[in-house]
């Protein structure tokens, strides 16, 4: 999906503020409890460590391993596993 966004023009000048909106964005439903953690990190395009590094940068520490968490690294597990990987 694609969902496309009207900056106002102060914000606009900024580097690179699709990333930081993005960023923003992902932060506020990690916090809130909208997007669980796996989520967060691909919605960033990061992997499960450097969004842990992102989330420590910015002091968010609500981190909670939920079950989906569990499940996501379980079903990798299981592919890593049946291509001879692990």
């Amino acid at each position: 999906m694609e969902i496309k966004v009207t900056l106002p023009d102060d914000v606009a000048e900024h580097a690179n503020p699709g990333r930081e909106a993005l960023e923003r964005l992902v932060i506020e439903g990690y916090r809130s409890g909208v997007l669980s953690h796996y989520q967060g990190s691909r919605l960033s395009a990061m992997s499960r460590l450097e969004f842990d590094a992102f989330l420590k940068a910015r002091n968010v520490d609500e981190y909670a391993y939920g079950v989906e968490d569990f499940k996501a690294d379980e079903n990798t597990l299981r592919q890593l596993e049946g291509k001879g990987l692990i």
